[in-house]
């Protein structure tokens, strides 16, 4: 596995690094054989130090965490234990996710669009606005059964998750509310009427 330790405007010495990079080994050992990846990166906000883990296991599986303490080794120890927390929650429905559903994924594009500066032209638009495109990829939407699609946006930290339905094939979106509970959006089908 490849584990990536970084310092946004920090330093972190070997020690630190030695300790981060047996940890994630340690803790993604025990529960997956061939995890893909590891990124963890340091930073200091105010007088508190600010761990972000994330872990890639497998194809479209990644599990993400926060830690924060006055002391670097207890924030990264923070997000450690969270990360080791959800992989052991979920460790059973992750090994027997893919079982039998290997065309389930329908490609799509992604776009990430950018407002324009305040002090820029007026855009050509009719409307008055047109977004920049700023970036643009292909990504997967896996069908899911709604437990699934709301495990996966809890590991990846995510506000939102869209998916389809395993049970119907429609596009389906889940979403964190602000009251903490999980929202699903689950339009009619064009054949129902």
């Amino acid at each position: 596995m490849k584990i990536s330790v970084q310092g946004k405007q920090l330093d972190v010495g070997d020690t630190l690094r030695q300790r981060i990079e047996s940890t994630i080994e340690s803790i993604t050992a025990k529960y997956f054989a061939n995890p893909i990846e590891a990124t963890v990166t340091l930073s200091r906000q105010g007088s508190e130090f600010r761990a972000d883990v994330g872990v890639h296991i497998g194809k479209g599986i990644s599990v993400q965490a926060e830690g924060r303490n006055d002391d670097a080794y207890a924030a990264f120890g923070s997000a450690a234990e969270r990360i080791e927390k959800q992989l052991r929650r979920y460790k059973r429905r992750l090994r027997d996710h893919h079982k039998g559903h290997s065309g389930d994924v329908v490609p799509a594009a992604q776009y990430v669009l950018a407002a324009e500066a305040e002090d820029s032209p007026e855009p050509e638009g009719a409307d008055g606005w047109e977004p920049v495109v700023v970036a643009e990829m292909e990504t997967n939407i896996d069908a899911l059964t709604v437990g699934e699609a709301v495990m996966r946006m809890d590991l990846a930290s995510a506000p939102a998750l869209m998916f389809r339905n395993r049970a119907h094939g429609g596009l389906n979106m889940i979403y964190r509310r602000p009251d903490g509970n999980v929202g699903w959006i689950d339009p009619p089908s064009q054949t129902q009427s």
